[in-house]
């Protein structure tokens, strides 16, 4: 039940799934990647001769590396650890700053998420919430149901074919939306380093092979133990490299959270482009405007045969005169009027726009 006091319900399910959804979920990842830097071990290495505050320090600052484990390896017989093992050519070490960021990135995207909700908020400016206000809710009356329905007819009948502007800016930030899912996939693919749009497929091939032929993919982007070098100098002078072996706990959770954050993403650009399409087709073909207002109006197409040529008639009215901003907002008005109220609505408006003729 909507109460009177709450908020009008400017958007649709699917804008909300990236203002709500999308952007909450980035918001609590960011927080749990910073809580877990603040309360645990952002980084551990060890080495033999230098201290370990001294070598953690270091290697979190100068960033560390891993080496990618070549085809036809054995796990304890080649290599220590996926990642960890004899370096030959300096440029197959593949540098790992981009944990530092995880955090930031995470945020940024939320905010990426929540931009064209805040737009539409601008643009909108509560316009729905002021005309609606009264109506939203159980508490009425008949006779103040009838009343609050023939101020909002007047309202809406003098600002007939004004709305055009209004829904275009809508249609606007659900297009951000898409863009935004799209621009992000190739932001995160850039910011990994170019793994992550095969992320999410390497995972699912990995976890049905073999497992003594597998490497992980998930440890490929996000390496759990890492190689750092130190230098500094020694006694006659010379430079003298320390290798250090480095666990990177954090990365247990980043894995996690850009794993799932692929899935959605895919999942996200689908439903989005399939809503797009949906938005053009109820723009470019009326009758189907038609029947999503006699639907949500609850129009019985049972009636006896007068009832259901007085439906038709006003319909048609409606179908003749209403310009596309006035759909979007009657379409608004069906979110957030009950059935009852929004067909009266619809019945009071064709009558007027029938005598204002």
């Amino acid at each position: 039940v909507r109460y009177r006091g709450a908020k009008a319900d400017i958007d649709s399910p699917f804008f909300k799934l990236h203002y709500r959804t999308s952007a909450t979920f980035c918001f609590i990842s960011c927080l749990l990647v910073t809580a877990n830097d603040l309360i645990g071990s952002t980084i551990d290495c060890i080495s033999g001769t230098i201290p370990g505050n001294v070598l953690n320090t270091y290697c979190w600052i100068m960033s560390t590396f891993s080496v990618p484990s070549k085809p036809g390896g054995v796990h304890g017989e080649d290599y220590a650890y996926q990642g960890v093992e004899p370096l030959g050519d300096p440029n197959d070490r593949v540098i790992h700053a981009y944990y530092q960021w995880v955090p930031f990135v995470l945020f940024f995207q939320g905010l990426l998420f929540y931009f064209p909700h805040w737009l539409w908020k601008t643009f909108e400016d509560r316009k729905l919430d002021k005309i609606t206000s009264g109506l939203r809710g159980r508490t009425l009356s008949l006779d103040e149901r009838k009343d609050q329905c023939s101020i909002l007819v007047k309202y809406v009948t003098e600002t007939f074919h004004m709305h055009n502007f209004y829904a275009f800016k809508y249609f606007i930030c659900d297009i951000l939306n898409f863009i935004n899912v799209i621009v992000q996939i190739y932001m995160i693919n850039a910011f990994l380093g170019g793994v992550f749009m095969a992320y999410g497929s390497d995972v699912l091939y990995w976890s049905e092979s073999a497992s003594e032929t597998r490497t992980d993919p998930m440890i490929d982007v996000f390496p759990r133990i890492t190689k750092c070098n130190f230098y500094k100098y020694g006694p006659s002078g010379t430079i003298e490299r320390h290798d250090a072996m480095c666990v990177l706990a954090l990365n247990i959770i980043n894995e996690k959270i850009y794993v799932f954050l692929w899935f959605w993403y895919i999942i996200l650009a689908v439903m989005t482009s399939l809503y797009l399409l949906y938005v053009l087709a109820v723009v470019a073909v009326p009758s189907m405007r038609r029947v999503m207002v006699e639907r949500n109006a609850k129009f019985d197409i049972k009636l006896n045969r007068d009832k259901a040529l007085k439906q038709k008639e006003k319909m048609d009215i409606l179908m003749r005169k209403a310009q596309m901003g006035d759909w979007f907002v009657i379409f608004l008005l069906s979110k957030n009027l009950d059935s009852i109220l929004f067909k009266e609505f619809i019945v009071q408006l064709a009558d007027k726009l029938k005598t204002d003729a």
